[in-house]
């Protein structure tokens, strides 16, 4: 799996209420006034409960919505060392897309490198296994009757959230000009949990932002109250006061699609997936696109049809002049 497709599932594997975000520094370009229910018109708010269950009713729309959309990642990560110093600095540009229901992030770049024509290759090949991996997991997880996402990972439901946390403190913001509820969360550290995503949104605490007209979560915030390891730290480490964020902005009036997602501290998957130091992604150029099929040669560019350019047929770059040698 590659580095941005598994930062993005270590994010969103504690479902779509635990997804957390940091708050945005005053310096932010993106950052976004929000507005308290103090400023906006006073009417009664939601009924918590009943806003989580609608949310989780309505996010299978949402993901039906995203798969039309292909977009533009760009991923900085900032690798520490044991004193807290950047060790390493790693540039991965790639382009997300749906192929047979599976979501993937293709690289198409490496510190602000294009890949090579045998690079392609590979990351070609990787993405068709991918696919047809993920595809596999999920057939073999929906034959026994378990609710999972298009990766094949289990989902847990809002209700079963409701019973390793608690949601309280509801208010209305303004975020994007549109209004939403802003719920706490804080995880019971004495629930029992049934499976392995589910005790990493029991060591969760913050906060989540739900489109009050579309059901839906848009953004939140929060860390890790304790070090937290799965298989004495081979399937997962996360190391306390590790938090991660993300923000979602409606796109053509229809579709929520990923904005940003920050992530600081230590938080490891597997033996591939994680970072310990700083992850910043961000996703732009946002395109109508749909694919059923696997992915043949392509440099990322996308045709008048809507579909990917073979790399032999895509039109040649075009010199910027300030690069251009002087006479």
């Amino acid at each position: 799996m590659a580095r941005i497709s598994a930062i993005f599932a270590t994010i969103l594997l504690t479902g779509c209420f635990a997804t957390a975000q940091q708050p945005t520094l005053p310096n932010d370009p993106t950052a976004v006034p929000s507005q308290t229910a103090a400023e906006s018109p006073e009417k009664p708010l939601p009924d918590v409960r009943k806003l989580l269950l609608e949310a989780e009713r309505n996010q299978k729309t949402v993901e039906a919505q995203q798969k039309d959309y292909t977009y533009h990642v760009h991923q900085e990560e900032q690798e520490l060392d044991g004193k807290g110093n950047v060790k390493k600095t790693t540039v991965l540009d790639a382009e997300s897309l749906t192929i047979n229901s599976v979501r993937v992030d293709r690289i198409v770049a490496r510190d602000g490198k294009p890949l090579s024509d045998n690079e392609k290759k590979k990351e070609d090949e990787r993405i068709n296994k991918e696919v047809a991996k993920d595809r596999e997991r999920r057939e073999k997880a929906e034959g026994k009757g378990e609710t999972t996402n298009s990766r094949g990972d289990a989902e847990i439901s809002a209700s079963r959230v409701l019973e390793l946390g608690t949601f309280s403190n509801p208010r209305r913001e303004m975020l994007d000009g549109r209004p939403t509820i802003v719920v706490d969360y804080a995880g019971d550290p004495n629930a029992k949990t049934r499976n392995r995503a589910e005790g990493v949104i029991r060591d969760l605490v913050g906060t989540v932002w739900i489109d009050e007209a579309d059901r839906t979560m848009v953004r939140g915030e929060g860390h890790f109250l304790n070090d937290f390891k799965i298989g004495g730290g081979l399937v997962a480490d996360v190391q306390k006061g590790s938090n991660f964020s993300f923000r979602a902005q409606k796109v053509n009036g229809e579709a929520w699609l990923p904005v940003q997602l920050d992530g600081r501290g230590k938080i490891r998957v597997l033996l591939f997936a994680g970072f310990n130091g700083h992850i910043h992604v961000v996703t732009s150029d946002y395109r109508k696109f749909r694919a059923t099929t696997t992915i043949l040669g392509s440099n990322g560019v996308i045709g008048p049809d809507g579909q990917p350019l073979p790399a032999d047929s895509a039109p040649a770059p075009t010199p910027d002049p300030s690069t251009a040698p002087k006479p």
